[in-house]
């Protein structure tokens, strides 16, 4: 019997793992990094062991480290998680070399399935070999890893070479393996996967099917169980070949098993040999915890001949700290406040309520660059699908996230989406709508209330006079837009006035006021100069300014900016200054959050200054280059 399990991994995942081990009784070990000393994961273990170092190749990523943390904490048994380790087979071993018990499936699995193009030798699957204009598009992959790291659409077979170098490099930063493979990139399709469970004694269950079509980058947004308008035959063939991909690889444990669907054919992708990051929408149609039956099967318990029956529908949509009309930029600073009204925290959806939040950040958690940038995971069950997207809709909605710029408006408005809504979405659904989605929506009346609030906090509303002075300004900017705005207010012997609306009440904290014969309350909250001004369709994040506007710093015209804090990973080849660039040409590769970015320049010109170096880090606005942009010859 377990008694102990470390988890090597960090953040939601790591809480996840800790709740369950808590119910059965089993102690826990949380590993972290200099970064991670004060996080949510650390605070939550019965003891935690410090990985010395900020960067995963330092810490998460050392598997002799983990295994000697696991020894030296009297663990017997190390959850992977997902990510970092948890597809790697030489780590199994070295667990299963050490005495302990991995909570996992054989290494001989993951080893099959780590690489894909294996995996896709395994099920009948062959990448392209050579490419042609015919075969256009095509999708570069890496072999190893996931996550969407060193994944490319290419269209255009003369960016080929350059996209498979580019894509070499990132795989072999982020996974230690730069092979990759090319295949067919098959546009206006569905991600759908099936979750299978295996035990030691030949039985696998199948799951039901998953919906992760909406993606960015790559990377999954928003998902559901059990995937939606399938033709039953379809679903029995999904099963079949993730049976079968199973068996192949004699497989114990939790997986999954992915394809891309498209005119009602299924296209196997890939088989993630671990825990999935959607999974409490599986666990929420089925009245299952499948962390507590990855313990059973590596205790070598067996499961029943047949799961539970599928009941009910569940949606599931990660919320990052991003910038979605900023290219999906990742965010840093100080978390405020992290809240879902009615949201339960245990592997099912809170009673009475049906959702679900799965985090590794509370209150006053600093959200850094070194990590993928998802704060949480909102969940929603309900009967029917649609009351499940109406529900986790409303939830979103209504969620209280102050701190960083984040990807929630986007989530609600993406669940309200007719093609998502009537299940008719692709996986090009954000490449269509995502400037619609993300295009900001601050509430125009939400710098007024701030600065009621801040004025009746600091006593302005006294001594009135009878003689009329001039009216009070305040000054403040939306964000992540940058919209400024200047707003008036008087006080009366009555109370403070504003034009265009009634002011019924003032505090603090709270402002209430009449527009167009609507009474609308506001929430105001203050951290320093950023304010959040929340009302009960949604919140706006704004910035006090000086009265007085400041001159801005002047920047040579072209220059370009790090559009986020993180590391320079890449600088174009042979890019120096003086060299002639073309507009859009990619000069600099940015990476934070597990996320690339690449710095383009803004036009044809000469790079008249290069400061970028790989492996410097930068915070945001630093300055990489600067491309003197070239005179048409008409004006010349």
């Amino acid at each position: 019997m377990i008694k102990s399990v470390l988890v090597a991994n960090r953040g939601e995942i790591a809480c996840r793992v800790f709740r369950t081990c808590r119910e059965l009784g089993i102690a826990t070990v949380a590993v972290y990094s200099d970064a991670d000393a004060d996080a949510l994961h650390v605070r939550e273990a019965d003891t935690a062991v410090r990985l010395p170092g900020a960067a995963p190749a330092e810490t998460y990523l050392r598997g002799d480290l983990v295994v000697k943390t696991a020894q030296a904490a009297r663990a017997d048994a190390i959850h992977p998680g997902y990510g970092f380790l948890s597809e790697n087979a030489d780590f199994a071993r070295a667990v299963l070399d050490a005495g302990l018990v991995w909570i996992g499936p054989p290494p001989e699995a993951i080893e099959a399935m780590a690489s894909k193009t294996r995996s896709k030798e395994l099920m009948g699957v062959t990448p392209l070999s050579e490419v042609t204009e015919a075969d256009l598009p095509v999708l570069v992959k890496a072999a190893a890893g996931g996550g969407g790291r060193g994944m490319r659409v290419v269209r255009d077979l003369a960016e080929l070479p350059g996209e498979l170098a580019a894509a070499r490099a990132e795989a072999a930063g982020a996974f230690g393996d730069g092979e990759v493979f090319v295949e067919p990139f098959i546009e206006g399709g569905r991600h759908v996967e099936v979750q299978v469970m295996a035990d030691a004694y030949g039985t696998v269950w199948t799951l039901g099917t998953r919906d992760c079509t909406l993606q960015r980058r790559h990377q999954k947004v928003i998902e559901e169980a059990p995937a939606p308008g399938l033709a039953p035959e379809l679903v029995a063939e999904l099963r079949a070949r993730a049976v079968r991909a199973a068996r192949v690889t004699e497989y114990r444990g939790a997986g999954t098993v992915e394809f891309l669907v498209a005119d009602g054919r299924a296209h196997f992708l890939e088989m993630n040999t671990r825990l999935q990051v959607e999974h409490p929408v599986t666990e929420a149609v089925f009245g299952l915890d499948l962390v507590a039956l990855q313990i059973q099967v590596a205790e070598g318990h067996a499961l029943e001949q047949e799961p539970p029956p599928a009941r009910g529908h569940a949606v599931e949509a990660r919320l990052y700290a991003e910038d979605p009309a900023s290219d999906w930029a990742p965010q840093t600073g100080r978390l405020h406040r992290l809240e879902v009204p009615g949201a339960g925290h245990g592997v099912h959806p809170g009673p009475g309520h049906g959702i679900r939040l799965d985090t590794g950040y509370a209150a006053g958690d600093s959200i850094g660059v070194h990590y993928d940038p998802m704060l949480a995971k909102v969940i929603a069950y309900a009967p029917t699908r649609a009351q499940a997207i109406r529900k986790l809709a409303g939830a979103l909605e209504r969620a209280v996230v102050h701190g960083p710029v984040t990807n929630r408006a986007l989530l609600v408005r993406s669940l309200r989406h007719p093609e998502f809504a009537e299940a008719r979405m692709d996986t090009g659904f954000y490449d269509r709508y995502a400037a619609q989605l993300a295009a900001p929506e601050p509430d125009p009346h939400a710098p007024l209330a701030a600065a009621l609030a801040d004025a009746h906090g600091r006593s302005r509303f006294g001594g009135w006079r009878n003689l009329r002075s001039q009216p009070h300004t305040k000054r403040y900017r939306t964000e992540p837009d940058g919209t400024e705005h200047e707003v008036r207010y008087d006080h009366t012997r009555t109370g403070p006035t504003a034009e265009g609306v009634r002011v019924l009440a003032v505090t603090p904290t709270r402002v209430e006021l009449e527009v167009d014969g609507v009474r609308r309350k506001f929430t105001v909250t203050r951290y320093g100069e950023r304010v959040h001004v929340t009302t009960p369709h949604g919140d706006t994040a704004l910035t006090a300014l000086p009265a007085l506007p400041e001159p801005n710093a002047r920047r040579a015209p072209g220059s370009l900016l790090a559009p986020m804090p993180g590391t320079v990973v890449r600088v174009a080849e042979g890019l120096t200054e003086g060299a002639e660039v073309t507009g859009g040409q990619p000069l600099v590769w940015l990476e934070a959050m597990k996320m690339e970015h690449r710095v383009c320049a803004p036009a044809s010109g000469t790079l008249t200054a290069l400061h970028a170096v790989p492996g410097r880090q930068v915070e945001v606005g630093a300055l990489l280059a600067v491309v003197q942009a070239a005179v048409p010859e008409e004006s010349a």
